[in-house]
């Protein structure tokens, strides 16, 4: 299907349309427009816009909107596999780091313990000779070592007891260098995940705004409304634009948060309002759905994990009719979304790309669940 072209934009004639060689009859500059013609539509097929042809009629707006939103919904499942990777990793080169530093540790220990053995060698051979079993475990082969340690552990001498306690630095060490050569494979598996989600994500929000060039400007801004998300937020009433008639329409005062960590939860959520969506982000110039909440718990004194599909299972499950101020609301059935309740029906999360955080009723989407962060 040829896309859509935008109606304030004007479709130039292609410079080959006209264009005759010389010597060439009318018929054969026909056939060579015909090639070209198909040609271009050939192209706009496979992703351009502009061409030569009368363009196919252009979707509605509200088409336009529902492939948009599509496409958010599938950027965010991807942004939330992006923050789960990157938690992943983090934790990973934290651990990778922990492990190089105790590796390095150990090691000075071991050759604190075989400069001793060294010593005590030369002592013993300056004093007549040195037992063949502890020549053997002074060979440049560790393993060596490790196999002569069963022997020295039957010979009750100072050199057995100081050859097994280099055998048992040695393993020690063997391990820790282990667990460090695992970490490094399962850091660099996460990364390459990592970077797999994050061109996914790229490519959905792309394919979104060119769905999006194709309105005109007057069709955008009225997507823009009805979406609410247009407008300055006014961060001392919570009033976002448009969004203000969705917060007057709480009745009287805003609901009581059931204590001082979900109330503080909820007041840097209202505080954060107007700031815009950037995916991966925890704040504290923007966020996405899952920062947000993480940012405004961790305000509360609660450390949340980073992604909507592990903090549903952080907590208490809530019923959707038991549902508090300060409550973790879930949407979609793969729990790629997620907001702060607030009371009234409604909640304060970060919508997508172009969207500020804002207040919206928790109807907006499919509801898959609620949790309260304890």
């Amino acid at each position: 299907m040829t896309a859509p072209v935008a109606s304030h934009r004007r479709t130039t004639q292609h410079p080959l349309a006209p264009f005759a060689l010389p010597g060439v009859g009318a018929r054969t500059a026909r056939t060579a427009r015909t090639a070209a013609t198909l040609a271009l539509a050939g192209a706009a097929t496979a992703g351009a816009f502009d061409g030569t042809g009368q363009a196919a009629p252009r979707p509605a707006p509200d088409q336009v909107k529902h492939q948009v939103a599509a496409l958010y919904q599938e950027a965010e499942v991807a942004t939330q596999k992006y923050n789960g990777a990157k938690e992943q990793a983090d934790t990973a080169r934290a651990e990778l780091s922990a492990l190089q530093d105790e590796a390095a540790r150990r090691t000075r220990k071991l050759n604190a313990a075989r400069a001793e053995l060294g010593t005590m060698a030369a002592t013993e051979y300056r004093s007549g000779g040195v037992d063949p079993t502890v020549r053997l475990l002074l060979s440049a082969d560790p393993q060596r070592y490790l196999d002569g340690a069963t022997v020295l552990e039957r010979v009750g001498s100072h050199q057995a007891t100081a050859v097994a306690g280099y055998a048992r630095r040695l393993g020690s060490v063997r391990q820790i260098r282990e667990r460090a050569e695992a970490t490094t494979e399962r850091l660099v598996r996460t990364e390459s995940a990592l970077k797999k989600h994050r061109v996914t994500v790229v490519r959905k929000l792309d394919s979104a705004e060119r769905l999006l060039d194709h309105l005109t400007d007057e069709q955008r801004a009225r997507m823009a409304r009805a979406a609410g998300q247009d407008g300055h937020a006014d961060r001392g009433t919570g009033r976002d634009g448009p969004q203000g008639d969705l917060v007057s329409s709480l009745t009287g005062a805003p609901a009581a948060a059931p204590g001082s960590r979900a109330a503080r939860a909820v007041s840097f959520a209202r505080g954060a309002i107007g700031k815009p969506y950037i995916w991966g982000a925890t704040g504290p110039s923007g966020f996405d759905c899952s920062g947000l909440t993480q940012a405004a718990w961790k305000s509360g004194g609660i450390s949340l994990p980073r992604t909507t599909y592990t903090q549903i299972n952080s907590g208490q499950r809530v019923a959707r009719s038991e549902l508090a101020p300060g409550d973790l609301v879930f949407f979609y059935s793969g729990i790629s979304h997620v907001g702060l309740y607030i009371g009234g029906g409604k909640m304060i999360h970060a919508p997508h790309p172009g969207a500020p955080v804002r207040i919206a009723p928790i109807d907006e989407m499919p509801f898959a669940g609620a949790s309260r962060p304890a």
